[in-house]
C-alpha cells in the first residue's frame, strides 16, 4: 500500500512548553500519587478498575468545574472531546486513563485555561481568529494562515470560539503532534505514513 508524506508546521523555539530536537513541544508526564490530595478524588470517580473512560472523565470535569468557573455559562465539556482527551494520553491503549495520565491531563487543562483568560482581554469568555493565532503561537506552534483558517473554521461558532471548543482544538493540536512526532524520528518535521497507520492514529483521535 503506497505511503504519503507529511509535513508539520513546527513550533516556533523558545516559546511554550520545552522543546525537544526539532522543535517539537514537550511535556512532562512524571507525577506520584503519594500524598496527593486529587488522588482520593481520582479513585472515586475511577472505580473499581482504577482508571477513567471518557463518560467518567465527563462527570469528573464537569464536577470540578475547570470551564465553567471561567465560561460565562456551565457548558460540560462534550463526550466526544473527552474521548480525545483520553486519546491524547491513552499510551496503553486502553481507551481508558490511568492517575498519571489524569494528572497531566489536568495540568494540561489548567495551562490552556490561563493561557485563554490572558488571551481574552475583553473577558467575552471567547476567543476570535487572531486571539486564537496568539494562543496557538504561545503554546510553541508556528501554523501556517492556512491551517489557522481551517482550524477556526472547525472550531468556531460565528467566527468567536468558545472555552470548550477551544479546549478541544488544544487537545487535538496536541494529540496529532504527538502522533506525527513519534513516527518523525530524525526530527525534521517531514514523515512518511503508512496509510492503514495514519488512518489508525488519526481516527483513534
Amino acid at each position: 500500500m503506497p505511503g504519503m508524506q507529511m509535513q508539520m508546521g513546527q513550533p516556533v523555539p523558545g516559546t511554550g512548553p520545552n522543546l525537544l530536537p526539532g522543535g517539537y513541544p514537550a511535556y512532562s508526564d512524571s507525577y506520584s500519587s503519594a500524598g496527593d490530595p486529587m488522588w482520593t478524588y481520582f479513585t472515586a470517580v475511577a472505580g473499581q478498575d482504577g482508571e477513567v473512560d471518557a463518560e467518567e472523565l465527563q462527570k469528573c470535569l464537569t464536577q470540578s468545574g475547570i470551564n465553567g468557573a471561567y465560561s460565562l455559562c456551565f457548558i460540560a465539556f462534550s463526550l466526544e472531546t473527552c474521548r480525545i482527551m483520553i486519546a491524547m494520553l491513552d499510551r496503553d491503549y486502553t481507551g481508558k486513563m490511568g492517575f498519571n495520565e489524569f494528572k497531566e491531563l489536568w495540568a494540561a487543562l489548567n495551562a490552556w485555561k490561563q493561557n485563554f483568560i490572558t488571551i481574552d482581554q475583553d473577558q467575552s469568555g471567547t476567543v476570535e481568529h487572531h486571539e486564537l493565532n496568539q494562543a496557538i503561537a504561545a503554546m510553541g506552534y508556528r501554523l501556517s494562515p492556512q491551517t489557522l483558517t481551517t482550524i477556526v473554521r472547525r472550531y468556531s461558532k460565528n467566527g468567536r470560539i468558545f472555552f470548550d471548543d477551544y479546549v478541544a482544538c488544544c487537545v487535538k493540536l496536541r494529540a496529532l503532534t504527538d502522533f506525527f512526532r513519534r513516527r518523525d524520528h530524525l526530527q525534521q518535521g517531514v514523515v512518511n505514513f503508512i496509510y492503514d497507520d495514519f488512518l489508525q492514529g488519526t481516527m483513534a483521535i
